[in-house]
C-alpha cells in the first residue's frame, strides 16, 4: 500500500527536476537552430541560389563546430558528478579547463578551414549558382568558430552546476541580436549573404563573452584558478575522445544526407535545408529533456544514489515518448504556416510537403533517442555511444547513397533518416536496460 504513494512522491520529484532543467535548457537549445532558422527566413527571399549556398555551407560550418560539442556533453557530466560529491571548486576547475580546450580548438579550426573553403564547397557538389554564396558565408562565418566553441564549453559548465537558466537568459538575448544584425546587414545596409554571416558572427562573439563573465564570476567566489593547466586541458580532451567519434559519426550521417540532396538538384538541397533546420529546432527541442538528463544522473551518480538514477531515467523516457507525439503532431499541423516562411519557390513547396510528415512520424522515436543518449551521457558513457554511433554510420550510409540511383528523392532521403533513429533507439535501449551505465562516485 505505502509502495504506489511512495513511487508517486519519487515521479512528482524527478518531473520538478526535469521541468526546473528542461524549460530553460529549451529556450537555449531551440536558440541555436533558429539562428539558422532566421538566416534561412532572410537569406531564402534573396532567392534559390542563396537558400542553396547557405545551406550547404550551414552544414560545413555546424559540423565544424558540432563535432567539438563534446565540449559541452562531457563538460556536463563531470561537473555534475563533482557537485553531486559536494566539490564545487573542483567542478569549476575542471570546467575552466574545457574553455581553454574550446579556444586552442577553435583557432586550429579557423586556421585549417579558411584557405580550404572553396575546395570543401566544391566537395558537396554544389552547383555553379549556390558555390559563390556558400564560400562567401562559409568564410566569413569561422571567424566565430572560436566563440561557438567557448560557448560550448561554457555551456557545460552551468549545466553541470545545474544553472539552465543562465543559459536562457544569454541564447534569448544572442537570438534577438542575431535577428537584427541580420535584417540590417542582409537588407538595410545591402550586403546580402555576407551580411547575414556577419550577423551571426558578432552575435556568437557576444554570447561568449556573457558566459565567460558569468563563469570567471563563480570561480573567483569559489576560490578555482582560471589559469591553463596542461594535464587538466589534456584530460578534458582525453575524457571527450569517445563522444567526438560519436558525434563526427553522427555529423557523416547528415554530411552524407546534404551531399545526397545536392546531387538532386537546388531545388531539392533547398528543401533539404529547410527540413534539416526544422528537424535540428525539434531535436534541440526534445534535447532539452536529454540536457535535464545528463545534470540529473550526473549529481545522483556522484551521490552514489543509484535508485535516483534509475528512476529519473524511466522518467525522462515517459516524458521523451510524450513531447515527441506532441512535437509530431504540431509539425502536421503547421505545414501550411511554415512553407511560406522560407521561400516562395513552389517546386520548393511541392518537396517541402512529403518530407515534412516524414519529419513528424519520426519524432516519438526521436523522443526516446535523445532522452537516453543524456543519460548515458551523464553516466559518461562515451565509449559505448560511439560504437553505437559508428553501427548506426553504417547502416545508414550505403542506403542513404543508393537514393539517387534507385531514383528516389527527397522525401526518401528522409525515410532513410527515419531508419536511422530507428537504428539508434535500438542501440540505447539495449544499453540503458543492461545498468552497465550505472558507476558512481565523483569521478567515473
Amino acid at each position: 500500500m505505502t509502495q504506489a504513494p511512495a513511487t508517486a512522491k519519487r515521479s512528482r520529484r524527478h518531473d520538478r527536476e526535469i521541468v526546473a532543467l528542461a524549460l530553460p535548457a529549451f529556450g537555449a537549445l531551440v536558440a541555436e537552430p533558429l539562428f539558422v532558422m532566421v538566416d534561412s527566413a532572410i537569406v531564402g527571399h534573396l532567392g534559390t541560389p542563396q537558400l542553396a549556398g547557405l545551406g550547404i555551407a550551414a552544414a560545413m560550418l555546424v559540423t565544424a563546430v558540432n563535432v567539438f560539442v563534446f565540449l559541452a556533453y562531457a563538460t556536463t557530466a563531470a561537473v555534475a558528478r563533482r557537485v553531486g560529491a559536494g566539490d564545487l571548486q573542483a567542478a569549476i576547475r575542471q570546467g575552466m579547463d574545457g574553455i581553454w580546450l574550446a579556444l586552442l580548438l577553435g583557432i586550429a579550426v579557423v586556421a585549417a578551414g579558411l584557405p580550404a573553403s572553396p575546395a570543401l564547397v566544391d566537395l558537396f557538389g554544389a552547383s555553379d549558382t549556390a558555390a559563390p554564396y556558400a564560400v562567401t558565408y562559409l568564410r566569413i562565418s569561422a571567424l566565430g568558430i572560436p566563440a561557438m566553441l567557448v560557448v560550448l564549453a561554457a555551456t557545460g559548465i552551468l549545466r553541470g552546476l545545474q544553472d539552465t537558466r543562465t543559459l536562457l537568459y544569454v541564447a534569448v538575448g544572442g537570438f534577438a541580436a542575431n535577428a537584427a544584425l541580420n535584417a540590417g546587414l542582409v537588407y538595410g545596409a545591402g550586403l546580402g549573404i555576407a551580411g547575414s554571416a556577419w550577423g551571426t558572427v558578432i552575435a556568437q562573439c557576444g554570447m561568449a563573452a556573457a558566459y565567460l563573465t558569468v563563469v570567471v564570476r563563480g570561480a573567483k567566489k569559489h576560490g578555482a584558478s582560471l589559469r591553463p593547466d596542461a594535464a587538466g586541458i589534456r584530460a578534458s580532451a582525453q575524457a571527450g575522445a569517445p563522444l567526438l567519434v560519436r558525434t563526427l559519426s553522427l555529423r557523416a550521417i547528415l554530411l552524407i544526407a546534404t551531399t545526397v540532396a545536392a546531387r538532386l538538384g537546388d531545388p531539392e538541397v533547398a528543401a533539404h535545408q529547410v527540413v534539416l533546420t526544422l528537424w535540428s529546432l525539434l531535436a534541440f527541442a526534445l534535447d532539452a529533456i536529454a540536457i535535464a538528463g545528463q545534470a540529473i544522473i550526473g549529481r545522483y551518480l556522484g551521490a552514489e544514489d543509484v535508485a535516483g538514477a534509475k528512476a529519473a531515467c524511466r522518467r525522462m523516457v515517459e516524458w521523451g515518448i510524450a513531447a515527441g507525439l506532441v512535437l509530431g503532431l504540431l509539425v502536421v499541423l503547421a505545414r501550411p504556416l511554415i512553407l511560406p516562411i522560407f521561400t516562395s519557390d513552389p517546386a520548393v513547396h511541392e518537396l517541402l510537403l512529403p518530407a515534412l510528415l516524414v519529419v513528424a512520424c519520426a519524432q516519438p522515436v526521436s523522443g526516446v533517442v535523445f532522452v537516453l543518449d543524456g543519460v548515458l551521457m551523464g553516466a559518461g558513457d562515451g565509449p559505448y555511444l560511439a560504437w553505437a554511433m559508428i553501427a548506426t554510420l553504417a547502416v545508414f550510409a550505403p542506403v542513404a547513397l543508393a537514393v539517387p540511383s534507385l531514383g528516389g528523392g527527397l522525401t526518401a532521403l528522409w525515410w532513410v533518416m527515419g531508419l536511422m533513429m530507428a537504428v539508434r533507439l535500438l542501440t540505447l535501449a539495449v544499453r540503458a536496460r543492461s545498468g552497465r551505465w550505472i558507476v558512481t562516485g565523483a569521478t567515473r
